[in-house]
């Protein structure tokens, strides 16, 4: 069972990509989960902790290396999926999964308690938004939205500089402080998303062909970040769906 939407309140649209829940029911398995350069919440509504030890409310900052998680963490589950760079109204630029008591204090501590008080799917969205609109100084970046949208595109690190005006010091200072990444680190990142949306999943895959395809000098160049972002080689890529690139079953 999976809830997902958009947040609905336009002050969260420029840095919150979906918010949701789900409930799953299946035997637990261990995944590698493939980094997506963007941020994560994360609130355990089956367990108050995570298999990793960490409390059930967590923040995931943007992470560039794949981590093994456990499904069972995903028996009932509320997170918040942020738009690439969009975490920095809320938090610090951290790396890997930091209790969310650590960051907020104690309106950290309580937002499980929150989440639990609600009542269906809709009702804890709806929490879990409120909590957004509390935590934030909802001021964007609009140096940062345009580097991050060209990076996105595929644009080039130093020309990414020149079009904003700024020193390669500035524009790695600036994704410092509210990503998390170097640029250059981000732009790889985000290439590899755009390489994995576009591995067919009904043919044999052409990897030559797509490593071309997707900006990469040759196939070399693409295997080599396989195993820096996915842990794996090409040929071993198996997700657990196609509209869930970024869970591979170990």
């Amino acid at each position: 069972m999976l809830f997902q939407r958009g947040p609905l309140h336009p002050a969260l649209d420029p840095f919150v990509a979906c918010l949701g829940y789900s409930e799953s029911h299946g035997p637990s398995v261990r995944e590698q989960s493939i980094p997506t350069g963007c941020a994560q919440l994360f609130v355990n509504l089956h367990a108050d902790a995570f298999t990793g030890g960490a409390d059930g409310a967590a923040f995931l900052g943007a992470a560039s290396r794949p981590s093994v998680i456990d499904t069972a963490d995903q028996r009932a589950i509320a997170w918040v999926a942020f738009k690439p760079g969009g975490a920095f109204p809320f938090f610090p630029p951290v790396g890997g999964l930091v209790v969310l008591k650590d960051l907020w204090g104690r309106g950290g501590a309580v937002v499980r308690e929150r989440l639990l008080e609600a009542g269906g799917p809709a009702e804890i969205l709806d929490a879990l938004e409120s909590v957004l609109l509390e935590a934030g100084d909802l001021d964007r970046d609009l140096a940062l939205e345009a580097a991050i949208s060209a990076l996105d595109r595929g644009v080039p690190v130093g020309e990414v500089t020149d079009r904003l005006g700024f020193t390669r010091k500035r524009l790695i200072g600036l994704f410092h402080d509210r990503v998390g990444l170097t640029p250059k680190r981000f732009a790889r990142v985000r290439r590899f998303q755009r390489t994995l949306r576009r591995i067919p999943y009904d043919r044999p895959v052409d990897w030559a062909e797509l490593a071309v395809t997707c900006g990469y000098a040759d196939q070399s160049h693409l295997i080599r970040d396989f195993r820096d972002f996915a842990g794996l080689r090409p040929t071993e890529y198996r997700p657990r769906s196609p509209d869930q690139p970024n869970h591979v079953p170990l």
